[in-house]
Parts: C-alpha cells; structure tokens; sequence
C-alpha cells in the first residue's frame, strides 16, 4: 500500500492509473506525429488537448470502480464497465477534438485514434486484472498468529491485495488451538528471525490472539524490522489493506499514540470552503431533479413534501437533517424509532426510486450550506440509536468528532445497515475517515458517491 496525503491506496490502483493516462497521451501523441506532414498543427495544442482527453477518461474510469482495491468482480462484471466507459469516451473524444484547429480528415483520424487508444487501454485494464501478478511485483508476507485474527488477516489479503503471497503462519508460544490448515503452519524449532529471513519475507504480520506470558517476541521482531523486514500490528495492517479500523484489534492507545486524528484550523476551513463551493454547484446542477422529485413526491402521497428528524452532529449537538420524504406518513404512527429496512414496506413507490438514486438526500445540500453537515462524514444518526450504539460499542463516539456527511466513506465501502452490527462495521470505516481524512479523500468519496449511484450498490 501506498500512503497519498494521509490515505492508503494500493499500489496497484496507482500503477493503473498512470498506465492509463500515459497509454492515452502516448497512443495520440504517435498518431499526431503520423499525420504531422507539413501540415498547421499546433503540437503543444494538440499535447494538452490529449492529456485533457486523458484526465477526463482517467475520471470516469474512477467513476466505474476500475481502480478500486477490491479483487472480488467477475470477468463479465469487469468487461461490461468496460463497454460503459467505451461508450462514454466517444461524445467526450468528438467533443474534445472538435475543437481543434486542424483539416476535418485529420480531424477525424484523430477522433478515431483517440477511441482506438481508448480500447486499447480498456483491453489491458481487463485482461491485467485475470493475469497472474509477476513475482517480481510479489510481496511475501509472514502472519504471526494461528488462530482467527490469523484467519482474519489471510481473508484481508485475498480480498484487496492480489500480489500478496502468504508463506506462512508462524505461531505464538501461548496460542489455543491453531485457526489454520497444518500445511500453512511454520515450524517453532527455528527463532522468528532466522525464519523470516531463510523465507525471504518482505513483511510481517503480528495476528497473535495471545500476547500475555511472554508470547510477543519483541527482540525477534526488532531484529527483523532492522534487517528491513516491514512488521505491521494487527490495527494498522488492517487500516493499510482494507481502508478500516478493525474494532476486535484496537485499544486506545493506539488511537492516543498514533497519528491521524488531525482537527486542524487549515483542514476545517479547506474543507469548509469545498463544502461550500461543491453544495452551491450540486444545488444549482439538482433544481430540475429536485423540482421533479417533488412533484411526484405530493401526486403519490400528498404534503409533506419534506421529512424533518433530529440527528447528532458535531461533538453531539443535534440538528435537523431535511430529505425528501420517502416513506408513508404514518411510518412511525406510535413514535417509536424504527431502523429502516431492507423492502420497508413503508416505502412508497416513489420513494423506493428517490431512495435507490439517493436523490432522497440532495435536501441534505443545503444543510451543508447551512454548516450543520459536511459533505463528506460520517452518517448522522438519531439521538435514540446514538444513546444505544454508544453503550454497546466501544469507540462509537468518535464519529462525532467530525461534522456528519451526505456521503460518507462508509457509506461507500459497506452496504445499507440497520442493525447493531451493521453500526458496528460501519465504525470501522467511519473511524478511519475520522483518522485519515484530507481533502484527497473527500474527492476519493465523492467519486466512489458517484460510481454507487450509477450501480445502485446499497440502496434501500
């Protein structure tokens, strides 16, 4: 994993990215100097014209999810984004080179030389994604545990990082009975550090369910940190590889000792000018959609058009978030507090399609507006279930230490919870974004916001 301005991304993602981008200007910037023969081509016109096509298709590959850390998708998912942003390239290619001032013909060649580069970049994009990692590029990885943190790391691994290659569980001298299979299981006859090193490890792992009575070898695993071994605690492993902070493996200190965490003046004005910038222009651009959406909205279900509910914002002042109405207006008739469901009968029909296209939430923008919510941030929750969650989960109030968000990081890494342990998991990812957040990863955020509605991805 690479850390880019406090958030870890995988190095893979990266790679692409900028395989992209460089196939796209190099593929155009070849085929310029082809039908460059004397002709009045302007060259570094030509240059920013590509490098502007390539940014744009760079963003929309984003959008579709083509660089995101999960490995899970199938071959037939992969290809059909890959049809999408095809499909997409080609009013944005006509459009870019349209206005460029050269002969029609080598307009055309060039529109056409730009979709070929396009294809070109998407085959490899796919076909990279179903080959096998070069073991030069392989980074072999030492688990020190044997039992289900063990487990949980192996899963981690295969999830989000392809070119990881587990070698072993080296197990600890206090643990219960080994999680593992017998084959994955490293002999104790040799010290830790010999062993990393005859294997050759480029990282360890410390998974050990058992650190009391001497089980943490803290000398070998020095050793092995100074011979250049990376060695990673189970907290920060997990914040590495799949973008959370794992509640069964953190304790206070490291949320004391560690870095992160930073609530700075420069970060809140930044992030409040964005705020400010990005709701007025997503204000403007939904009117229609809003307009739209209301009048449905009264035709289907009648006044109110609009739903109040009083939510806990930053350090755990309440406020009162505004979407559009989506459910009967009875749906909570005896005024107890229901978590929303999957299929919530209460629901109307309307509301089922403003829910799914999030356009429930774009009320929200004007809270942003209002300095009540950001636009990224944690999920505003109601005064009931705040009270609840913060008895049974340790570290829940954390959350709240930033302004709640429209969108949010968890929001787009996990599906729709509406449980104590869908909260629970939740956390997780809230926790790192309260951790980690920058301005780099509110537009990560917003991008993913954007691939999420386009798929539909956890709508309820």
């Amino acid at each position: 994993m690479i850390r880019m301005f406090n958030h870890w991304v995988s190095w893979r993602s990266v790679a692409g990215a900028l395989f992209d981008f460089s196939f796209l200007i190099v593929s155009l910037f070849i085929t310029l100097m082809w039908i460059n023969s004397g002709l009045p081509v302007n060259l570094a016109q030509v240059l920013i014209f590509s490098a502007l096509f390539a940014v744009v298709m760079l963003a929309i590959n984003i959008l579709l999810g083509f660089y995101q850390r999960t490995t899970t998708r199938s071959f037939v998912d992969k290809r059909a984004r890959a049809m999408l942003s095809l499909y997409l390239a080609i009013p944005v290619a006509y459009g870019l080179y349209a206005l460029l001032p050269i002969t029609s013909v080598n307009r055309d060649l060039m529109q056409l030389s730009a979709m070929s580069a396009v294809f070109g970049m998407l085959v490899t994009r796919v076909s990279a994604a179903y080959s096998p990692t070069a073991n030069i590029l392989r980074r072999r990885i030492l688990v020190f545990g044997t039992g289900l943190q063990a487990i949980a790391v192996k899963h981690a691994l295969e999830h989000s990082d392809p070119s990881a290659e587990i070698i072993g569980f080296y197990p600890g001298a206090n643990e219960d009975q080994p999680q593992v299979t017998p084959h994955m299981i490293l002999s104790r006859a040799q010290p830790l550090t010999d062993t990393a090193r005859n294997l050759k490890v480029d990282e360890i792992v410390v998974a050990l369910s058992e650190r009391r009575g001497g089980s943490m070898p803290l000398r070998e695993l020095l050793d092995c940190k100074l011979q250049g071994i990376r060695v990673l605690d189970l907290a920060s492993h997990f914040e590495q590889t799949l973008g959370q902070i794992r509640l069964d493996s953190l304790y206070a200190g490291w949320l004391i000792f560690g870095d992160g965490f930073r609530q700075g003046f420069i970060r809140t004005l930044v992030k409040r000018l964005f705020d400010i910038v990005c709701a007025s222009i997503l204000i403007a651009l939904a009117l229609p959609v809003m307009a739209i959406a209301s009048v449905l909205i009264v035709v289907e279900d009648g006044f109110p058009l609009l739903y109040r509910q009083e939510r806990v914002g930053l350090g755990g002042r309440l406020f009162n978030v505004i979407k559009f109405r989506s459910m009967r207006r009875d749906a909570e008739k005896d005024g107890k507090p229901i978590w929303a469901q999957a299929k919530d009968s209460r629901v109307t029909r309307i509301g089922q399609i403003i829910r799914k296209l999030r356009i429930d939430e774009l009320p929200q923008l004007f809270s942003v507006l209002k300095g009540d919510m950001s636009l990224v941030g944690p999920r505003p929750e109601r005064p009931f279930f705040v009270d609840q969650l913060t008895k049974e989960i340790p570290f829940y109030a954390v959350r709240h230490s930033v302004k709640p968000g429209v969108t949010g990081w968890a929001q787009v890494r996990y599906h729709y919870g509406s449980t104590v342990e869908d909260s629970a998991e939740k956390l997780q990812y809230d926790l790192y974004y309260v951790k980690n957040h920058t301005l780099f990863l509110d537009i990560v955020i917003l991008f993913e916001t954007v691939g999420v509605v386009l798929t539909g991805k956890g709508a309820q």
